[in-house]
């Protein structure tokens, strides 16, 4: 731990003066739950390899369309801030060198089938042996002491199983998903968290630990006070859609022109929105007067709410309820929502110079770091192989060797001024 700043860090890689500047991340993970721990890291100032296979990479790169130069808007979306290693570990000589990449790292991701890592020599125990001070976080889709073992967990699968999809959807309708791959998301969270509160004790002690995250505790945990719910009562939660089982009103309603949600959490903000919608009757109404009130007369109440907005357009409750207190929020397209974040100064976007998808918008993290105040601009999700032999060069290996393996395909070395726009999407 506390590597002297990466040669990588004058191509931006590793960024000085962020938090994580200096650590050095070996990253065999695919897909999303992984690169996307992996990404926060980089966001914070890790120096990231993304080790992958030469003659197709990440899994997502063939996740498309949609495509920008022919590179996957999936993997362009997690995959910033990141130097490629692209490397057949099946090749001898190849497989060695990502050994000695784990070796030098201070944290190591993967998410391979349970057994494959310690068949290749890169598991935990083979790791640790060489640096007794990783971090090495494993992903998956049920976790380490899940039977069977090898079964493999796909976002779709862990909603499913779950309890995810059941809590989901409108009353009365069939479970449903979200709409993004959130046990990943979920578990990408997790799983950084889990490395950084790890590396505090590796930068004190000198000793790491096995850290796992898996998709379904993120999902169970995710779920949080529905879970509880239905620990407490030992019954299933019902679907409620865009409202909420304990709190009215606190859901999606309908104006004359769109959709608004009204989060009134409280009796005080029900009284100011009641006193916005010109009904001090309702205010009034002993039926009314608490939540649990509220709760227990929601058809009453919601059917009033409905008819009052109604009767104006959005911005028009959206102005008079902001100046009175009221949560209150519109429903918004995804395009619509950045660009609103954007007009009201959140500023939520990055900016890339992607050498076949041109320029990008990529969307920040969910936090805000002082050390990168007024920056605006990413390194680009990297081509495929585009930094193997940099990468390889850092481990000690001489440059001939370096040159035989890319000579017979062990390795990928990719050009920037081969990639073009338009170029096709990869085919596996």
């Amino acid at each position: 731990m506390g590597h002297s700043p990466s040669p990588a860090s004058e191509e931006g890689f590793g960024t000085p003066g962020r938090p994580l500047e200096g650590v050095r991340v070996a990253d065999l993970s695919r897909v999303l739950a992984g690169p996307y721990a992996t990404m926060l890291l980089a966001d914070m100032g890790a120096d990231v390899v993304k080790i992958e296979h030469p003659g197709r990479g990440d899994d997502t790169r063939a996740w498309g369309p949609p495509w920008a130069g022919g590179e996957a808007s999936y993997f362009l979306a997690v995959n910033r801030n990141k130097r490629s290693l692209a490397v057949d570990l099946k090749d001898p000589e190849g497989l060695a060198a990502v050994q000695e990449v784990c070796a030098g790292a201070d944290v190591v991701m993967q998410n391979f089938r349970p057994g494959v890592v310690d068949r290749l020599g890169l598991g935990y125990a083979e790791v640790s042996a060489r640096n007794p001070a990783v971090v090495y976080c494993s992903i998956s889709g049920f976790g380490p002491e899940h039977a069977p073992a090898e079964r493999p967990g796909f976002d779709l699968i862990v909603q499913a199983e779950s309890g995810f999809m059941a809590a989901t959807g409108e009353p009365g309708g069939p479970p449903t998903k979200a709409g993004v791959a959130i046990t990943d998301v979920l578990t990408g969270l997790n799983a950084a968290v889990a490395v950084l509160g790890a590396l505090v004790r590796s930068r004190a002690t000198g000793r790491g630990e096995h850290v796992s995250a898996s998709l379904v505790n993120s999902a169970l945990s995710g779920l949080a006070n529905v879970t509880q719910q239905a620990l407490v009562t030992g019954t299933e939660p019902a679907r409620v859609g865009n409202t909420h089982g304990s709190i009215v009103p606190y859901q999606a309603f309908a104006t004359a022109d769109a959709d608004i949600v009204v989060a009134a959490g409280n009796d005080a903000l029900y009284g100011r929105l009641c006193s916005v919608l010109g009904r001090s009757d309702l205010a009034a109404d002993p039926r009314f007067a608490t939540n649990p009130d509220r709760v227990a007369h929601r058809a009453e109440l919601v059917a009033e709410i409905s008819g009052e907005l109604r009767t104006r357009p959005a911005a028009e409750w959206l102005e008079a309820l902001l100046a009175a207190g009221v949560p209150v929020g519109r429903v918004r397209g995804v395009l619509d929502a950045v660009g609103n974040a954007q007009l009201a100064g959140d500023d939520v976007l990055l900016h890339a110079e992607h050498p076949a998808a041109g320029p990008l918008d990529l969307v920040r993290a969910g936090f805000r770091l002082d050390s990168a105040a007024g920056e605006s601009t990413a390194a680009p999700p990297p081509l495929l192989g585009e930094h193997s032999a940099r990468v390889l060069a850092e481990t000690g290996l001489p440059a001939d060797r370096v040159a035989r393996l890319i000579d017979r395909g062990a390795v990928l070395q990719a050009r920037r001024e081969d990639a073009g726009a338009g170029g096709a999407p990869p085919t596996g």
